[in-house]
């Protein structure tokens, strides 16, 4: 009889990880869903709260957490600007301490480990696409430098326990990821988009809406994300998990005003502190390593979170 890997996902009731949690338990893995649920929601998961592989625990991260355990994803991180810095000290001890404690429980139950990174650890690049050999252009003291900074350290943290502990690791560096289960106040821009049209109301651009950002579906982030975590023990670069096809936000919003036919309006406000204006990864290593490339075009993608959003009741 087959083994059933046990899979501890941090952070599994957000909006990436509860689509994790989902396609895991449907290739039969036992999964703890492990979350404070401070941005995590209760419903994005509660469908699969029947299987009798599917295990919750309210937990914070900061704290040790001790199971036995074949696999961890650690997702737990406020991902979108409003909620990283509600609290930024909150935000960075979750990336440090939080990887801190899941990296003793992977050294400890010889788990293999990934560590859900961020395109933001290059800051506003200098260098166009980006590569995973690119350093970064970060502020370390500005208003996003608890979430950028705090990603940066645990792909340290990652390392170092690689090195000296010989624990497995997987650091995957994600870029703007959208679709179902986003929540409608989180500030992202795709959700901010879709909700203001819904809504008739004015579409805010933050700038002149000529940055750029690669937009990817969250079903392929899920592929690429398990594709990694299946690659070879000695493989432990960080990949570049994206959509490298570009746009500006501008033609993001004119997108989105299309797909809902909107009365709303487009209006610019000052740009925000230490926006990145150009955001595009080079996913080579991922097509070479991983066999991976996005599947789902920018208008198919929408067109579902659209609908997505079009079911729910939201209030903003």
């Amino acid at each position: 009889m087959c083994h059933k890997k046990r899979i501890l996902i941090t952070g599994g009731a957000g909006f990436v990880g509860s689509h994790l949690c989902e396609r895991l338990l449907n290739e039969d893995n036992k999964v703890i869903c492990l979350d404070n649920f401070f941005t995590g929601n209760k419903q994005n998961i509660s469908h699969l709260t029947n299987s009798p592989n599917f295990e919750i625990v309210e937990h914070d991260i900061c704290e040790p957490y001790f199971t036995e355990i074949d696999e961890i994803y650690n997702l737990a991180c406020p991902a979108s600007p409003i909620h990283y810095q509600y609290d930024a000290i909150k935000t960075i001890k979750t990336s440090v301490l939080g990887t801190i404690n899941v990296l003793g429980l992977a050294k400890r139950t010889k788990a293999k480990v990934l560590q859900a990174s961020t395109s933001e650890v290059y800051g506003d690049p200098i260098t166009h696409p980006q590569n995973e050999s690119y350093w970064g252009n970060v502020n370390p003291i500005g208003i996003r430098s608890c979430y950028d900074e705090g990603k940066r350290c645990a792909e340290t943290l990652f390392m170092d326990y690689h090195r000296q502990n010989n624990v497995r690791i997987k650091i995957a560096r994600i870029f703007n990821t959208y679709g179902t289960r986003m929540q409608a106040d989180d500030g992202r821009v795709v959700s901010n988009f879709i909700v203001q049209a819904l809504q008739n109301k004015d579409i805010t651009i933050y700038g002149n809406g000529r940055q750029t950002r690669s937009f990817q579906y969250v079903d392929d982030l899920i592929d690429g994300l398990i594709r990694l975590m299946n690659t070879p023990d000695s493989f432990v670069s960080p990949v570049n998990i994206g959509n490298p096809a570009e746009f500006t936000i501008l033609e993001l919003a004119e997108e989105i005003l299309r797909l809902t036919n909107s009365k709303s309006k487009i209006k610019f406000l000052p740009a925000v502190q230490d926006d990145p204006q150009q955001r595009c990864p080079d996913i080579l290593l991922a097509k070479e390593a991983l066999s991976w490339q996005p599947k789902i075009e920018l208008r198919q993608g929408l067109k579902q979170t659209i609908e997505y959003f079009n079911k729910i009741n939201f209030s903003l």
